[in-house]
């Protein structure tokens, strides 16, 4: 196909709508497709200025659906689209990469709900765009932004978002199923929806308060473990386990749990700030072979004594084996600590009840599961 300004002028003369649609569509094909001359393209160019303008719907929408994810786009045609109703300015704005940060965030500002919505469902959402998001306070378009893997939300950014709409179902779920979170952010988010699930079972008819309480504990450093194991760096565990502390959930259990499924870095994190000194002399003490040091930090870190040879056992097992962390390997870890244990406490010198044993050896199964 070869242009001409004779086809231009053909094409803005024709009285149909249906005809002129059709003409954009396919001269919109060929421009996103490369087929034309420097100087057809230039003529493809005007034609879709003078389109944008044109007066029926169907035209513009079609010239939208087309171009929609041209890298080619002119940007002042673009941000005419932009402007546009709806059905016109929402592919562009989902789809279109020609826009600067800069026309994301005014558009942000100045236009209504649904193309705030497109935006936040763009394929690459930039940090700076994410915080202009939030900032419309549009609830529905928050939780698309924090659904979208392709946003780039800053730890300050996803706070704000906590601490706005922390009573929002719809932003919780999307939270929720974002697969990477900072490990306080999630940790938060959990605390959040544990809260709101013990309200509910503490309204069973079934329950006491202290059974409700202990089994939400038990579903809150559940997850909290299963946060770790999605990996995460030692600056974010480090403020993870502060804040846990801070908020008074960083339990023995909770400690005991993540070691017990190989999470060295947490407990030596843990220990650290328990007992209140340098993560460098607690990693001395747990890493220290002699009889003293480890007991010593544990006693210091105010863990409960009962717990203390599962976790002489665990440090064992992992300083045994070749360990990384990996899935496989976790779940080898915990085989083998609770094969260890199974042994280690059928000795008749141990200084546990048979009551204790089997209390904390049926918690470790629950771990190992």
């Amino acid at each position: 196909m070869s242009l001409s300004q004779q086809d231009v002028a053909k094409l803005l003369a024709d009285p149909s709508p249906v005809v002129r649609a059709q003409t954009t569509a396919k001269i919109a094909s060929h421009f996103e497709s490369k087929e034309f001359t420097a100087e057809e393209r230039a003529i493809a160019e005007d034609i879709f200025r003078a389109l944008v303008k044109d007066a029926e719907l169907v035209v513009r929408e079609a010239l939208a659906n087309t171009l929609k994810a041209s890298e080619d786009l002119p940007r002042d045609v673009a941000l005419a689209m932009a402007r546009d109703v709806e059905s016109v300015s929402l592919p562009v704005l989902k789809y279109s990469e020609v826009f600067s940060d800069e026309d994301l965030i005014a558009i942000l500002r100045s236009e209504g709900a649904a193309k705030q919505e497109a935006i936040a469902l763009r394929s690459n959402v930039s940090e700076a765009v994410s915080e202009a998001v939030i900032d419309t306070g549009n609830e529905n378009a928050v939780a698309k932004l924090v659904s979208n893997e392709g946003a780039a939300i800053t730890e300050k950014s996803y706070g704000r978002v906590m601490n706005e709409y922390k009573e929002s179902d719809m932003v919780s779920g999307s939270l929720s199923r974002r697969p990477s979170l900072p490990a306080s952010i999630a940790q938060r988010l959990m605390s959040s929806l544990s809260d709101r699930l013990q309200e509910y079972v503490v309204s069973r008819k079934d329950l006491d308060f202290d059974q409700a309480s202990n089994l939400i504990l038990q579903v809150r450093e559940r997850a909290t473990v299963s946060l770790l194991k999605n990996g995460s760096s030692h600056e974010e565990l480090v403020k993870l386990v502060k804040q846990l502390n801070k908020s008074g959930k960083l339990t023995p259990s909770l400690v005991l749990r993540a070691l017990c499924t190989g999470d060295m870095m947490f407990f030596e994190c843990a220990m650290s700030e328990l007992a209140g000194i340098p993560l460098k002399n607690a990693q001395a003490l747990i890493h220290d072979e002699g009889a003293l040091g480890l007991k010593s930090l544990y006693t210091k870190a105010g863990m409960l004594m009962a717990y203390f040879p599962f976790v002489k056992a665990a440090i064992r097992v992992h300083r045994e084996m070749d360990y990384s962390g990996e899935q496989n390997d976790r779940e080898v870890f915990a085989s083998r600590l609770l094969e260890r244990l199974l042994t280690v406490f059928e000795l008749p010198d141990q200084e546990l009840s048979p009551n204790e044993v089997e209390y904390l050896v049926t918690k470790l199964q629950q771990y190992s599961a």
